[in-house]
């Protein structure tokens, strides 16, 4: 058995310790907001974010985590930064397809946390763990910048 922190709320799983905390997210908590891109951790969009920082939940097992806390994509509305980016988001328009969107949202919402005012350098890198097959990427950097722009 172990204990997770997520969005909140503490989760007991029986589960092994090797298990990826995608899917005891996916299959056994019931939160199917980050999503299964590549398994490898190259894509982003099962990124969730441990103690505020982000993480591929791929990559994660269940058993690292410790008592970091986790943070999903239906989680990250409670925050601030996170509920005025989803807004923003939306305004903006951003998503074609959606699949990668949850995972972008974590990695800007984790970015604008830790550095409300980023330059176009900062922006890149957070964004560069992200893919989008649709090519929004323009979309995105201009969410991230009205989100700025909105505080």
């Amino acid at each position: 058995m172990i204990r997770l922190r997520i969005n909140g709320q503490s989760h007991t799983v029986d589960a092994p310790a090797d298990m990826p905390l995608l899917w005891v997210l996916r299959d056994i908590i019931g939160l199917t907001g980050s999503k299964y891109g590549c398994g490898i951790g190259a894509c982003g969009a099962c990124t969730v974010h441990l103690d505020g920082e982000p993480a591929h939940s791929c990559r994660v097992t269940i058993g690292s985590v410790g008592k970091r806390a986790i943070t999903t994509i239906e989680g990250i509305g409670q925050t601030p930064v996170g509920a005025k980016l989803q807004k923003v988001w939306v305004e903006t328009k951003v998503s074609q397809c959606g699949y990668c969107q949850a995972g972008q949202i974590m990695s800007a919402a984790a970015l604008l946390a830790r550095a409300p005012q980023p330059t176009e350098a900062e922006i890149d890198a957070a964004m560069a763990d992200n893919l989008c097959r649709c090519g929004t990427h323009m979309r995105l950097r201009e969410a991230i910048k009205n989100t700025i722009k909105s505080a």
